[in-house]
């Protein structure tokens, strides 16, 4: 036993020895807890467990877009530029959004319409001369992909309410075919808002109003506002606010004929001039449209995820009861009065509401700005437009320092002297006699004919013994057609600076001459005969392609196919009577 407590001291002295050293040199911890153990039941502590690794937050699901487009709305005419006519609630959306007050579309209708929906400039698309007339064999390019039919590809629901205007010649062109699961509305550029007859100057005349492909006529008689209006509510009521909505709410308000449901003219009946009255209550009737469609967003439950866009297609028409003063111009022109839109964002998801935004922004910016906002992954190629969002969200610098409104070479007259516009006025870079607009930063440039350059004040009356008294002619210098402006400094495009600012002049006939050499031809073909609605029961609609090949009038073999087509069409012209009268007689008037 002693030899054995020999041999156990020592390895009991080691044993000591190392945990008197743990206990001086080990770490607090193991200190801590030995100072608070108590005997035995002392428990061992845990290490603590391990930290989650932080998950990323789910991707927002995209937004809902709702892009309203309305029809000839001058400048002036909203409530928060000064305009004695009633806007409440396009002033309340505007106010908590952001107004866009350096916002450009095109002159006239069709063109804005194609740059919105394929984010080409009309150089690019063929389309540079004019609108796309009801009987013209024209259309969108097919090979061109439109807004919804990427949104479709991205997981939208696409919807069209409203004008269309970008051609209807083949099944081909027709909203449903261009990416629009659904479409209520018209197919040409204007019709009476009643009756929906439609006619294409004077010589051809017919039925308007589609639901899909076939024509709505039941839908007769009703208001077209009030009409497409409660179109978009029932689409918003319907829809499943799982998948993203792109909605195009295209109203053709306020646009001739001026017609407006009797119980809105009282509003204004301190107006003498009768256009300027009844153009003013359209407005109205279309502002509590708008009002309805937010107010369905919201019941919806769409609203919190959605961003509205508000635009004019082009510059009112003072002929028609439009007003854009005190800017130069109107509808058809490349003056400011004619291209300068009302225009504003509203959303919850802007990051800086209830602003105003001065960067300089175009229609065709929209197309790749929606598609930013749809998360689109895909490569976009041969765009004009820019995406806009940072910018218009959160105030950064615009991305774009030009924009080039049209090259219209049809435009030019043979008749005038090239040299003079070419080697004097165009400095031998450009043909000063053809039609073109540019802007480049502060400076915009205007060649050829560009329209009406008059200043209209609101008080002019087209109608009244002094026709246009106080109007403000322009005064133009016999052969010009170069003119230069800085649109900053002189938005009312009052001071022109063609003669003193020969460099500036030099570098944008430069600019337009490079954008010239991208354009493809333009297309303009004549109207075809074959379109007319007495030959389709009525109806405007597609005349070509409708048995799988391209019917002909053109040329060999036209007239044949025309009397052929006539004959045919004597059955339909009696079906077409006694649909009418059957749509009379079944249905009831579903708006006041």
């Amino acid at each position: 036993m002693l030899e054995m407590k020999r041999q156990i001291n020592p390895v009991f002295s080691l044993l000591v020895a190392a945990s008197v050293l743990c206990v001086l040199s080990c770490p607090a911890e193991y200190q801590y807890m030995r100072r608070n153990s108590s005997s035995e039941q002392a428990e061992m502590p845990r290490p603590p467990p391990p930290r989650p690794r932080p998950r990323p937050p789910p991707p927002a699901a995209p937004p809902h877009l709702i892009f309203i487009m309305v029809d000839d709305q001058g400048f002036a005419d909203i409530g928060y530029h000064g305009s004695d006519i009633h806007t409440p609630a396009l002033d309340r959306l505007a106010a908590e959004g952001v107004k866009l007050e350096n916002y450009y579309v095109q002159p006239i209708c069709s063109p804005s319409r194609s740059q919105l929906m394929t984010g080409r400039y009309q150089i690019h698309t063929g389309l540079q001369h004019s609108i796309i007339r009801s009987r013209q064999p024209l259309c969108l390019p097919a090979d061109t992909p439109t807004l919804p039919e990427r949104l479709a590809e991205a997981g939208y629901a696409t919807h069209m309410v409203g004008k269309w205007h970008l051609g209807f010649c083949r099944p081909a062109c027709l909203p449903a075919a261009r990416g629009f699961q659904s479409f209520l509305g018209t197919l040409t550029g204007s019709g009476d808002h009643f009756s929906y007859q439609s006619c294409d100057d004077g010589q051809a005349c017919g039925f308007d109003l589609h639901d899909g492909v076939r024509p709505a006529w039941e839908m007769t008689g009703n208001y077209s506002t009030a009409l497409y209006i409660e179109r978009v509510k029932r689409i918003l009521r319907d829809h499943n606010p799982d998948q993203p909505l792109f909605l195009y709410l295209s109203l053709q308000a306020p646009h001739s004929p001026l017609q407006v449901p009797d119980n809105f003219l009282p509003h204004y009946d301190m107006h003498d001039n009768r256009l300027r009255r009844h153009y003013a209550a359209m407005l109205s009737y279309l502002d509590a449209g708008v009002g309805q469609v937010v107010q369905s967003l919201q019941t919806s439950g769409l609203y919190e995820n959605s961003v509205l866009i508000y635009s004019s297609d082009n510059g009112g028409q003072p002929l028609s009861g439009g007003s854009n003063w005190p800017l130069r111009g109107g509808k058809g022109t490349y003056w400011e009065g004619g291209i300068r839109a009302v225009g504003f964002v509203h959303s919850p998801l802007l990051k800086r509401k209830a602003s105003v935004s001065r960067a300089l922004i175009h229609v065709s910016d929209w197309y790749p700005t929606l598609l930013g906002l749809a998360g689109y992954r895909q490569p976009l190629l041969g765009l004009d437009g820019h995406n806009q969002w940072a910018t218009i969200s959160e105030g950064r610098p615009s991305p774009r320092a030009e924009i080039l409104f049209n090259i219209d070479p049809v435009s030019r007259k043979p008749g005038e002297p090239y040299d003079k516009a070419l080697v004097l006025n165009g400095l031998g870079i450009w043909d000063t006699a053809v039609r073109a607009a540019i802007r480049a930063g502060d400076w915009k440039l205007l060649t050829g004919n560009v329209g009406d350059g008059d200043w209209v004040p609101p008080k002019a009356d087209p109608e009244g013994p002094e026709q246009w008294r106080r109007l403000e002619k322009r005064r133009n210098t016999p052969g010009k057609s170069v003119w230069l402006f800085n649109v900053t400094a002189d938005p009312y495009e009052r001071s022109d600076l063609a003669d003193s600012r020969p460099e500036v002049v030099k570098h944008l006939l430069s600019r337009l001459a490079e954008y010239n050499r991208t354009a493809v031809v333009a297309r303009n073909p004549p109207d075809d005969p074959m379109a007319d609605p007495e030959l389709h029961g009525g109806v405007w609609g597609p005349w070509l392609d409708l048995d799988g090949h391209e019917g002909r009038s053109q040329g060999h073999g036209g007239g044949e196919a025309r009397a052929a087509k006539r004959r045919r069409c004597k059955l339909c012209k009696l079906k077409s009577l006694l649909r009418k009268v059957g749509s009379r007689l079944q249905r009831s008037s579903i708006f006041i």
